[in-house]
């Protein structure tokens, strides 16, 4: 068992890793491995932290966190998106989540990507 105080920090610490790091979109959608070094295939606008995508994460309860992820269309026009990956500032790869593909974008549209993570 580990308390609800260790629960909080841990959260405050997941929230810490997320904000420091960078976002990718792809358009890989395959399943997701715990051994998942990268996402399975970058969109052509790679590390969209870069190229007019945000990342960012907050608590929404004492041990929750919600990770978001905004890519603008301009940075993946015409792709067809299917999986968003987050990493810390070592390319160390903390999340990755595949979906039901979403898109083609056109360059004035944007996509949101939310991951709710929970520690328990």
């Amino acid at each position: 068992m580990i308390t609800d105080e260790l629960r909080k920090q841990l959260a405050d610490q997941i929230k810490t890793l997320f904000n420091a790091g960078y976002a990718q979109v792809g358009l890989g959608g395959n399943s997701t491995s715990p051994a998942a070094t990268t996402i399975d295939v970058p969109s052509s606008a790679g590390d969209i932290s870069f190229s007019g995508a945000s990342a960012s994460a907050e608590k929404s309860q004492e041990n929750t966190i919600q990770v978001f992820v905004e890519a603008l269309g301009s940075a993946i026009s015409g792709e067809v998106i299917r999986e968003m990956g987050v990493s810390d500032t070592n390319d160390n790869l903390l999340a990755r989540v595949n979906f039901t593909g979403v898109g083609p974008f056109s360059s004035t549209e944007t996509v949101q990507i939310f991951l709710t993570l929970e520690v328990e």
